[in-house]
């Protein structure tokens, strides 16, 4: 072009590629000595500032690319806590020797625990050991690294991502806690899914401060409801829910010490803050306890949620979601009859309220979603283990046959307001009454029991012994999640399935829920299971017990 211009003498092509070479090196030069002022000790020279004290050594277990970005911001961050003595590679085919950031490549798999222990025998003392995201999927060789660090002083942390990016960026470190030993492949939760469902409305939660309702609290103040308002008995529960909760999140919540057993008082909540949604979570748990307790969890399990049921539809609540159990398949205790006859209450509020005979939502849509043991949740069997384990023991398991489903709590939480979601876009047939988590394969309660003293850098059976006491009242080897005469429906929805199961009418209930009454005002305990027998509808015969592998 400026030839064609003006025709200048001597100018030609190996003049222009001299001149971007030029170029390119004045842009980058500046640059590249920054990066070398800032990542290294000229710069706190250079600022005046006084060396910087070395932080204490480290050995991340993960990706390359992880580590390359853990590295560099740890070089970066001030005060300088930690640094990176080497790192043990998950990728295959890396070979030893290869430098990230001049810091080693010290250990491939499988030789990963093999080194670690070199390190703790050596000169060389290791403080923490920081796994990358999604490491705990191999999970032998994790728990068998998080042993070996917790059993010689050594912290254990997993990365997290970063935070406060625009600010400057900030590495975020989370302490890895035993929940993450036993959890399975999970899929990342739709968070724009979710969050679409919860934004802008109003959310109660029923026994929001235990240990679901809690972790549901704050997730639906994180998804962006318009107000969070918590309905629970626990004063002090709610005390610790106003404490764990953000300040800025404060002015979205509202608690209020109720009995969702009182009509009265759940009829005043709803009137003042119409919620569009509403989590029933409130419920007497413990297996052991409700066999003796037995009209404490009839009132709250079965009546206590036939009132926030019944207050649902008469104050035209959008959406009213049960908190179910595994423990409502074949139930073999109190506990299970209770949350059985909650959830035929549920289903069948579910096809007499959701749809009017033209087949368009118009009045509350009842659900229900049935899961299993939230791992670590108040009163779990992984609490009771912990505070044993404290203790110097023994550990106590019933029978070291028994076998259970186990869920972490966001993991729950995230799979119930997903399940809420699909039930409200669901019409006509496609509509589920309840819906059913995927848990995986169930796991050997010895096995957390051996995995969580080891966890703590114990031996079992040596430093910690575990004792067998046989199975207690109600309680049952395995647990189930759907029965007999149960239908798995595939959804379309990752770890969500639908379930289509027999419901008795709604004539029905309320004949069974007469029959409770007259039991409980007689506190009669056998006439108390006939009636909530008549919650379960009749079984069907069945030729061979139909197997439903979950994918």
């Amino acid at each position: 072009v400026l030839r064609h211009l003006k025709p200048v003498t001597g100018l030609n092509e190996r003049q222009f590629i001299v001149f971007f070479l030029v170029a390119f090196t004045i842009i980058s030069a500046p640059r590249l000595f920054y990066r070398f002022l800032r990542e290294g000790a000229s710069w706190r020279i250079l600022s005046g500032r006084p060396p910087q004290k070395l932080g204490k050594r480290a050995l991340f277990v993960g990706r390359l690319a992880e580590a390359d970005m853990i590295v560099r911001f740890m070089r970066t961050d001030t005060p300088r806590e930690y640094e990176v003595a080497g790192i043990m590679s998950i990728d295959p085919d890396v070979p030893m020797g290869t430098r990230i950031q001049d810091v080693p490549i010290v250990a491939v798999r499988p030789a990963l625990t093999e080194i670690l222990e070199e390190y703790i025998r050596g000169t060389k003392s290791i403080d923490l050991l920081i796994f990358g995201s999604g490491a705990e999927q191999k999970k032998q060789e994790f728990a068998e690294l998080v042993r070996l660090a917790r059993q010689n002083n050594i912290a254990v942390t997993q990365f997290a991502g970063f935070s406060q990016i625009g600010a400057g960026g900030r590495l975020v470190l989370d302490t890895v806690k035993m929940e993450t030993i036993l959890r399975r492949t999970t899929v990342p939760s739709d968070v724009e899914r979710i969050g679409g469902y919860i934004r802008g409305k109003r959310v109660l939660v029923t026994g929001g401060a235990g240990s679901i309702g809690r972790i549901l609290v704050k997730r639906a103040l994180e998804l962006g409801a318009e107000l969070v308002v918590v309905a629970d008995l626990s004063e002090y529960g709610i005390f610790l829910l106003n404490e764990d909760v953000a300040e800025e999140d404060g002015g979205r919540l509202k608690c209020r010490i109720i009995d969702v057993r009182d009509r009265r008082q759940m009829a005043h909540l709803l009137s003042e803050f119409k919620p569009h949604i509403i989590f029933h979570a409130a419920a007497l748990k413990h297996v052991p306890l409700l066999e003796e307790n037995w009209v404490s969890g009839i009132q709250t399990n079965v009546f206590g949620t036939l009132a926030c049921a019944q207050l649902a539809a008469e104050f035209a609540v959008p959406q009213f979601v049960l908190i179910s159990s595994d423990k409502a398949v074949d139930p073999s205790s109190v506990l299970g009859a209770t949350k059985r006859a909650a959830e035929q209450i549920v289903s069948s509020m579910h096809f007499s309220h959701t749809f009017k005979k033209n087949g368009r939502g118009a009045g509350t849509r009842f659900n229900s979603v049935r899961f299993g043991n939230v791992f670590a949740s108040d009163g779990s069997v992984a609490a009771v283990f912990q505070k044993q384990i404290e203790t110097g023991g023994p550990v106590t398991i019933t029978d070291r046959r028994m076998t259970r489903y186990f869920m972490t709590i966001s993991e729950a939480v995230d799979l119930v307001i997903m399940s809420a979601a699909d039930a409200e876009v669901r019409t006509g047939k496609d509509n589920c009454g309840v819906y059913m988590l995927d848990m995986g394969d169930a796991v050997p309660i010895l096995e957390v029991a051996e995995t969580m003293i080891r966890m703590a850098g114990k031996t079992p059976y040596t430093d910690i012994p575990i004792r067998f006491t046989g199975i207690r009242p109600g309680e049952k080897l395995h647990e189930v999640l759907q029965g007999d005469n149960e239908e798995v429906i595939k959804l379309g929805i990752s770890k969500v399935f639908g379930l289509k199961t027999i419901v008795v009418g709604l004539d029905q209930v309320m004949l069974s829920l007469e029959a409770l009454r007259g039991a409980l005002e007689d506190e009669d305990k056998e006439a108390a299971i006939m009636a909530l027998k008549m919650f379960d509808p009749p079984r069907r015969v069945a030729e061979a017990r139909i197997e439903i592998r979950l994918p």
